[in-house]
């Protein structure tokens, strides 16, 4: 099949993605497998290490006691890339890298085991952009600190990989270049409902430039990276993708696209700033306590508090009541959280109140078809699907469906998943 982008100069961007052919919301545009994937350490316990699916009860690697897998046939196919990493991770223990300096190692084994690399890439690592040079002497800091750390985790493997070290590009020697690429063009790998599950190099998709609105989503199963598009593309029309989670004000997402990007955003919505007025609505002095509880609730959702976590949003949405509303973005979060909190609890009624809550606003703020938005409709289908509130559920399951046959396309996991449940309803429905 022929490829349906090319590497072109984006005026006032540098390196970019282009379309060769017109392209239709839906359509697959390009897939890949990583150059190299860890999974974070948030799931090191709960994914496995090599397909990145997630199950409760997992098989761990005998030897660093870290790694953990689906089964024998899962560690076996793993093993050729693992055992460089288990030989590092035992002489450091007990202490274990960050995600970012565990992808640089397995980069680094990558490339070591084939040099060359993949000669279909329309972007090699050599190529991409450290940034050291824009970086504040604080930032520098931090990521020779990432450096050192990468130095002494790979200094058990580094006798047998000196023969293929020499072979690497020089950037790819230097532990201080290499961790700003890294760090900068990495991606976050997640699941079909969006979590995060690791972090992944995809040479050329790195290519990829930021848009507030745009007209690609990247979606994954396990490891393989899908670019699909959501609007109508032209032939020449260059392809954009969103960097951060677009549900922020505009001077907050563009300090986070400055802090870890190196650029500032200019993109229609930001020169807009079309829904900032409604992402605050409300007196800031009742919505202000939202906004500052939020890093506490982040804190609790991690520790897996969710007793406290939902109690702390209850009396939060109560003291807020009706005079901040519920498309005020720090509210919208807190409902969020507790929705969390309350599936976790099994406290399925009050969770299907707090997701319903929250239907309208994503469907204000996330245009269709957005992932997003698709995965919320399908979580609270599933709570009314539970309750038995069948007609609704059916509802819902056919809304989520027509999105998420765009952004995940037919065949994902998620989408098929989906249309069983659509099945499972009509049959109900029947009887």
């Amino acid at each position: 099949m022929a490829p349906k982008v090319e590497r072109f100069v984006s005026p006032g961007k540098g390196n970019g993605l282009r379309a060769t052919a017109g392209i239709r919301p839906g359509e697959l545009v390009h897939s890949a497998d990583p150059l190299a994937a860890c999974v974070s350490l948030k799931r090191a316990r709960s994914a496995c290490h090599h397909c990145f699916s997630r199950h409760e009860a997992l098989l761990r690697c005998s030897q660093c006691k870290m790694a953990r897998y689906c089964n024998i046939t899962c560690q076996k196919q793993a093993w050729p890339v693992h055992k460089s990493e288990c030989k590092c991770l035992r002489s450091i223990l007990p202490r274990i890298p960050t995600d970012s300096v565990r992808l640089a190692a397995r980069i680094i084994f990558a490339l070591c085991a084939s040099p060359k690399g993949n000669s279909e890439e329309l972007y090699t690592l050599e190529e991409h952009e450290s940034h050291l040079s824009s970086l504040s002497e604080q930032k520098k800091e931090g990521l020779s600190q990432l450096a050192s750390m990468l130095q002494l985790y790979l200094q058990q493997e580094i006798p047998s990989l000196e023969q293929a070290w020499s072979s690497l590009p020089p950037s790819c020697q230097d532990p201080l270049s290499l961790m700003g690429k890294v760090t900068c063009n990495c991606f976050t790998v997640s699941d079909g409902e969006l979590q995060e599950i690791g972090v992944g190099l995809y040479p050329s998709l790195s290519l990829l430039n930021h848009d507030c609105g745009p007209n690609c989503v990247m979606v994954f199963e396990g490891t393989k990276l899908q670019l699909r598009a959501v609007k109508e593309i032209k032939l020449g029309d260059e392809l954009t993708v969103s960097y951060i989670d677009s549900l922020e004000l505009t001077e907050d997402r563009q300090k986070q696209l400055e802090e870890q990007y190196h650029f500032t955003c200019t993109c229609q919505r930001c020169n807009s700033r079309d829904k900032d007025v409604l992402t605050v609505s409300g007196e800031e002095a009742t919505w202000r306590p939202l906004k500052d509880a939020l890093s506490r609730l982040d804190g609790l959702k991690a520790e897996s508090n969710w007793q406290e976590l939902v109690d702390v949003c209850r009396n939060l949405l109560s003291e807020a009541g009706d005079n901040v509303p519920d498309e005020n973005l720090y509210k919208l979060k807190v409902i969020d959280a507790a929705l969390d909190a309350c599936i976790q609890l099994e406290l399925w009624e009050e969770a299907l109140a707090f997701g319903l809550r929250t239907l309208p606003v994503y469907s204000t703020y996330f245009a269709d078809p957005h992932p997003v938005h698709g995965v919320q409709l399908m979580r609270v289908g599933k709570l009314q699907h539970y309750l038995e509130h069948i007609s609704d559920a059916f509802d819902t399951f056919k809304q989520a469906f027509e999105i998420l046959k765009v952004t995940h396309g037919d065949t994902h996991h998620l989408t098929s998943e989906l249309r069983m449940k659509m099945e499972e309803c009509r049959c109900e429905l029947n009887q």
